[in-house]
Order: structure tokens, then C-alpha cells, then sequence
């Protein structure tokens, strides 16, 4: 690991420092960028993602794709967390905390809203930066692709259920192009760009000089999704901070609970790094676009999800930290050690 790469935590939160002050200083500025978006995409932001998720694909070899079989727990975890536990345990801490600890501090209008935000973004399980934090942690290509793929899929059809079960809504307006949208994006064009690099170039080569570039991306990412609420931050710090508090436990619990779910099942790290962070992130996009459909774009659902898109980055480079620190705890686990053993004697 580089220098650059060891301190990336340090240079993430002065890119959040930067991206505040910028978006506070020039707010036209990031009016502008923001603007430029199709489908609630912003398109620099996902000219940035490709950057950072291209060097991961580039590891991807369709004829090894037919192995991802034997992740078959990593799997299972990922989607029990995603689809199972994560909006359940979100309508519950929203409740927790916006409707009663945090209460007496929030507008009182815009409690239920908040809420319902909370449980919006929670419904929808990332796509595009979960091959980011794979990458980060080393994790499994084959495994990240599959996973990301599959969970698009049942978002198609469960999402609207989920989200109108919990807010009690006899029907919801999902917005079916941003999710389209986004799913061509950030999966079927970059694996289509990253094959055809894989036959024109040495891959090594290649994934080697765009890791600096990756990296680079991310944090200019920050600095523009700071920017964008620059101002409502400075406005708002306290509203923010505690939509935050129900966000910060439930990234912590669902990546906490899939990576122990993947260590007592026996799968194997590469595997469960990215389970856990596929468990704990969200597809902010759809999460608010769904949002302002729902409930208009000065709500407090909306509100709800761009706190969601706010701590995003930083909270989940904070997982990755843990998922690489903690490789030596997870591997010494009895079922681990294993399921290692049975893989080498096959």
C-alpha cells in the first residue's frame, strides 16, 4: 500500500473540509455542476465513479464468473442483510431516534418525513461505489459483480414493496429511469469498457495506472457531494447531525453483522469484505430521487437521503479501514480456518 493510499482517511476529511467551504464560497458554482444531471444522475459525479470503478473491472474474466457458485454463504449473507434485516432495522432506529430521542429538536412537521427518508435510502442496497470499497479491501471481483447484478434485479421488483410496506403507502412512484439509468451506467457500460480494455492492453499495466486515477476520483467526488450542500450544511448542522446518528448505526450494525454472518458461516475474507459493504451502503441516486417523487425536493425525506449521500464516503472508507485492519481476527475464526482447509485439499 502507497503512502497516499495509508493516509486516505486523513485526505478524505480534507476533501469534506474543502468541498464544505468551496460549496459555501461558491454556491453558483455547484448550482451549475449539480444542474447537469439526467434522471437526478449527476453526470460529472458518474464520469468520477467510472474513474474509480474501471480499475476493479478490469480484474473481471467472464470465463471465471461460473465460480462465483462456491461464495455461496457470502451470497446468502448479503442478500438476508440487504433485503431482510437493513430497511427493517432502518424503520426502526428512524423511529428511535428522529420520532422520539431527537424529537424535541427537529421541526415537528417534518418528523414523519424524515422518517420515511431514513427508510427510503435504506431500500435501496449500492450499486456503482460498492467496487470502490471491494476494491479497497482486496475483495473478490467475480463475487462484488455477481452480488451488485443480483441485487439489482430483486430491487426491480421489491424495492416499491418494501418501501410502501414501511411507510405505509398503498403504492409508491419509483423512478424507474434513474434506476435504468443507473444500472446501465454503473454496471453494464463499465464491465463493456473494462472487457474490451482487457483484450487491447496488459491489464497489469493498466489497472496499475488508473489505481492512482481511482483514488483521485474518489476524492474529487467528495469534495463535489460536500460542495453540492455547502450551504445547507452551514444552515442546518444541527438537523444534519442528528439525520446522521440513525445513518452511522445502521452502516455500523448491517456491515458488522454480514462481515460476523460471513466469518461463523467459514467464507472466506476476499468474500466477505465486500458482503459487508455491500450490506451497509445505499444507491443514494434512486434513494433520492425516490424521495423528491414522494415528497418533493424541500422535504425532509429529501433532506433524510442527502445526509445519507453526505457521510457516505467518508463512514464507509471508515468499514473498509476495519475490514483490512481486522483480517487476522476474521481468518483465525474455527470455521474459516476450515473451510481454507477443505478449498486446499480440493
Amino acid at each position: 500500500m502507497s503512502t497516499f493510499e495509508r493516509y486516505l482517511t486523513l485526505w478524505a476529511a480534507l476533501c469534506i473540509v474543502v468541498g464544505i467551504g468551496l460549496g459555501h464560497l461558491m454556491p453558483g458554482v455547484f448550482q451549475t455542476i449539480g444542474a447537469v444531471e439526467i434522471a437526478k444522475v449527476n453526470l460529472p459525479v458518474a464520469v468520477l465513479i467510472w474513474l474509480m470503478i474501471i480499475p476493479m473491472l478490469l480484474k473481471i474474466d467472464f470465463a471465471s464468473l461460473s465460480q462465483v457458485g462456491r461464495h455461496w454463504r457470502g451470497i446468502g449473507v448479503t442478500l438476508f442483510i440487504n433485503w431482510a434485516v437493513k430497511p427493517f432495522s432502518m424503520a426502526l432506529l428512524g423511529w428511535l431516534f428522529i420520532g422520539w430521542l431527537f424529537r424535541p429538536y427537529l421541526p415537528e412537521t417534518q418528523i414523519d418525513s424524515y422518517i420515511a427518508g431514513l427508510i427510503i435510502l435504506a431500500a435501496a442496497p449500492c450499486t456503482a461505489m460498492v467496487f470502490v470499497w471491494s476494491n479497497l479491501t482486496k475483495g473478490e471481483p467475480h463475487f462484488t459483480l455477481s452480488q451488485v447484478a443480483l441485487n439489482d434485479a430483486i430491487m426491480v421488483v421489491a424495492f416499491a414493496p418494501i418501501v410502501a410496506l414501511l411507510l405505509g403507502l398503498s403504492a409508491i412512484t419509483v423512478p424507474w429511469d434513474t434506476l435504468i439509468l443507473s444500472v446501465v451506467l454503473y454496471i453494464v457500460l463499465p464491465v463493456i469498457v473494462a472487457q474490451v480494455l482487457r483484450r487491447s492492453t496488459d491489464i497489469e499495466r493498466m489497472a496499475g495506472r488508473l489505481q492512482p486515477v481511482s483514488l483521485i476520483a474518489l476524492l474529487t467526488t467528495l469534495v463535489l457531494l460536500f460542495g453540492f450542500q455547502g450551504e445547507q450544511i452551514i444552515a442546518q448542522p444541527l438537523v444534519i447531525a442528528l439525520l446522521a446518528v440513525p445513518i452511522l448505526i445502521q452502516v455500523y450494525f448491517n456491515a458488522g453483522l454480514a462481515y460476523v454472518l460471513n466469518r461463523v458461516s467459514g467464507e472466506e475474507h476476499c468474500v466477505a469484505g465486500p458482503s459487508a459493504l455491500i450490506g451497509a451502503s445505499n444507491f443514494f441516486e434512486l434513494a433520492v430521487a425516490a424521495a423528491i417523487s414522494l415528497f418533493g425536493f424541500t422535504s425532509g425525506a429529501a433532506l433524510a437521503t442527502v445526509v445519507g449521500v453526505l457521510i457516505e464516503v467518508p463512514v464507509m472508507l471508515s468499514v473498509v479501514w476495519i475490514v483490512n485492519r481486522s483480517k487476522g481476527w476474521y481468518e483465525r475464526g474455527a470455521a474459516v480456518r476450515t473451510h481454507a482447509a477443505s478449498i486446499r485439499k480440493v
